[in-house]
């Protein structure tokens, strides 16, 4: 069952005698929720001011993605007259009243969080916005500024009937004037486009940071710009527009298809309008007019427009006012054999806890695969791989060496679609095999395998991941990275690659599994494998780690299991449309939420299978795949199976177990779908802090200490 399945409406009793409202939490208003929580990082006392500057920033970018993409689907769905019900039963006109009010919410608690940062930060000598502080020599400075740097890029367009209203770039900034022409007292309205290359803040010189937004300083200065007019009023604006990407199944050329979709949306329809608090009425209205903003959310604010832009001023040189910088560990396991990724992984399966370990040992392992004689292929799955990706070089390097090299460039990789075909095109140039996959399903998998030639045969080496091979996001993500050597999984990643290749659907796999062809199944097989251990008298426990879990189906398999009385422990760090502690459906299930100074990317599933949790017995796999219909059903995904007894302990028993001890960044899901933080108590463990201060899981990492094992096992019924 998933999401396409027919759900009862709020009024019609589900199975059990609930309403879907009683069972399910709505997926928008969690990941609105969601954001709260990052959004709670900013007013985090222990945290330096920067760092919580920019989880304000954080939530700002996380809004403007939802709105472009959930929020204008929902609009989409209104205008075609779909009537689809959500999880919880309701339509996309009740979703979107739910969603308007909870933005509005959001964005008063942002502005609120802006205020207070705002004067900690001009405590420690940052200043934004306080133009009362100028002096004669700063206004000297900013005027030069303006006339010299920002002046000769800006381009005042009147609006009438002899000059049509401009077109404003989704995430653009703009400033409406209403003039009057001094030599005729006809009345004039004005818009000014922010240039995207302008910066949002000017920085004026001096060992104090002083930052003025640019929207204020064109305002400030606009005299210049309209000489012999007189300013009546003036308002910034910022347009949010519908930026999703339609895959037509007719598509002949998805290259040429993406190319042409992705300037379409630049165009896509307005979804939500700023206005500042005191934007002109007259200027108001006719940008209200010309937008079209039948279904649009406006949000006016008296505190500043656009707050993913005060990223800007993280980046303020001031050590003192960020974490102490983090330096990852290279992989001891690797050096112990003088860097040679395939004598280590050769020797025994290896397992690389990202941020905490360094990704450049993956692109080591590209590489020396790329410079070896003895390799004779690579394949690898790319779905983001950022900019400046040392990966792609490497598979360039290795084509023009003359080896046998395949890339699976996923196109829909949704706002990485330009770069990704960027670099097929790169890839081809050099004589890489570059596929797209499948049109209608997104290729999400993280593999990469080489085949090396070794005696008088060939061995496989794999790498498996939870994570892109993306150089910037790995430094900040939580992620795995399994290397292994075992014939079995590399004839796998083989079918795997061969099913994204040439459409050859595997009829059999020896472990790894593979979306959408058996993972759901997988899935389910082992949440009945525990409903049956518990029922008879046998220990049984589900552990999972993910980032969403939206899916009814597998949480229609977590309630059945929690009925019978299985344990489950959840952390799920962003969207649960799973309700924990309902009498009779999930008295038994915990779900927690991590929100830190890393982002928890990483995905685990472990289920006791008889033993006592945390059993080095227990089933164990590590995924790229989240617990969504999407997933499941539309993308090729991989979940990979821990058979290795130390790549085993050092997962569960160290990385799963670490996230269930979390104490000092948790924040626990109530049966109303509210989150509260978890109080650390006496003994607090910050899961983030000890993994950056322990030894590493690929060198010589001990488990978690005894005594913090048992204390997990008796919170909540999480092992039996």
């Amino acid at each position: 069952m998933n999401e396409q399945s027919p759900v009862p409406t709020t009024d019609e009793p589900a199975a059990n005698g609930l309403p879907a409202d009683a069972l399910y939490t709505n997926r928008e208003l969690s990941w609105l929720s969601f954001n709260r929580r990052v959004l709670a990082e900013a007013a985090r006392e222990d945290y330096p001011l920067l760092e919580r500057l920019r989880f304000l920033s954080i939530s700002g970018s996380n809004l403007d993605e939802f709105v472009m993409i959930r929020v204008a689907g929902l609009a989409g769905q209104m205008q075609r007259g779909i009537s689809k019900l959500s999880i919880d039963g309701r339509t996309p006109s009740q979703q979107m009243s739910a969603i308007r009010k909870a933005i509005r919410d959001l964005e008063f608690r942002q502005q609120a969080a802006w205020r207070d940062l705002r004067g900690q930060l001009s405590q420690t000598g940052i200043h934004v916005a306080d133009e009362s502080r100028l002096d004669a020599d700063a206004r000297a400075w900013l005027k030069e500024h303006f006339e010299q740097h920002i002046l000769p890029v800006l381009t005042p367009q009147a609006i009438d009937p002899a000059h049509p209203f401009p077109f404003v770039a989704n995430q653009g900034m703009g400033l409406l004037f209403n003039l009057t022409r001094l030599i005729d007292r006809q009345g004039v309205v004005e818009m000014i486009l922010v240039p995207s290359a302008v910066p949002r803040f000017v920085r004026i010189p001096g060992e104090e940071a002083s930052y003025i937004p640019v929207e204020r300083l064109i305002c400030r200065y606009a005299h210049l710009i309209f000489p012999g007019f007189r300013i009546e009023g003036d308002g910034v604006f910022r347009v949010i527009r519908d930026s999703d990407i339609e895959i037509e199944e007719e598509a002949e050329d998805l290259v040429r298809y993406f190319r042409s979709a992705i300037q379409r949306r630049r165009r896509g329809q307005v979804i939500m309008l700023e206005l500042d608090a005191e934007f002109d009425p007259e200027a108001e209205a006719l940008l209200r007019e010309q937008l079209g903003l039948e279904n649009a959310i406006v949000i006016k604010t008296d505190g500043i427009i656009g707050v993913e832009g005060l990223a800007e001023i993280v980046d303020e040189d001031r050590p003192d006012l960020k974490f102490e910088p983090y330096s990852p560990r290279y992989p001891e396991r690797i050096m112990e054999h003088d860097g040679d990724c395939f004598a280590a992984i050769g020797e025994k399966d290896i397992v690389i806890h990202h941020p905490y370990e360094s990704f450049e040992v993956v692109v080591d392992f590209v590489r020396q695969a790329a410079k070896d004689p003895d390799v004779v292929a690579i394949k690898q799955t790319l779905y983001r791989a950022g900019k400046q990706s040392a990966i792609i070089n490497a598979l360039i390097a290795a084509a023009e060496a003359g080896k046998s090299v395949t890339a699976v460039v996923e196109l829909k990789a949704r706002f990485d679609e330009e770069q990704n075909i960027l670099w097929a095109s790169q890839l081809e140039r050099a004589g890489v095999q570059v596929i797209y996959g499948f049109v209608d399903w997104k290729t999400h998998a993280k593999v990469s395998m080489v085949v090396r030639r070794e005696g008088d045969g060939y061995r496989t080496y794999c790498h498996f991941g939870t994570g892109n091979y993306h150089p910037v996001t790995a430094r900040i993500y939580t992620d795995l990275s399994y290397f292994t050597a075992d014939p079995r999984m590399g004839r796998d990643a083989s079918r795997l690659f061969n099913f994204v290749t040439g459409y050859v659907e595997p009829r059999k796999t020896e472990g790894l599994v593979i979306s959408p062809i058996a993972m759901r199944e997988t899935i389910y097989r082992n949440i009945d494998r525990e409903i049956a251990n518990h029922r008879k008298g046998r220990p049984a426990a589900i552990w999972a780690k993910l980032n969403s879990l939206t899916d009814k189906g597998v949480i229609d398999k977590l309630y059945e299991a929690s009925a019978v009385g299985v344990p489950i422990r959840l952390v799920v760090r962003g969207i649960c449309c799973l309700k924990p502690g309902i009498p009779g459906v999930s008295e038994s299930i915990e779900v927690k939420s991590i929100i830190g100074r890393f982002l928890e990317h990483s995905r685990i599933w472990a289920f006791a299978n008889g033993y006592r949790m945390p059993s080095p017995r227990a089933r164990l796999f590590i995924t790229s795949a989240d617990a969504m219909s999407r997933n499941l059903d539309r993308r090729v995904e991989a979940m990979v199976p821990i058979r290795n007894r130390t790549v085993h302990d050092q997962v569960l028993q160290q990385v799963l177990v670490a996230n269930l001890l979390d104490t000092e960044q948790s924040w626990l899901l109530q049966p109303d779908g509210s989150y509260t933080r978890v109080e650390s108590g006496t003994k607090p463990f910050n899961l983030h802090r000890y993994f950056m201060t322990n030894p590493s899981l690929s060198g010589r990492g001990q488990a978690l200490s005894e005594d913090q094992i048992p204390r997990l096992a008796l919170r909540r019924g999480a092992s039996v």
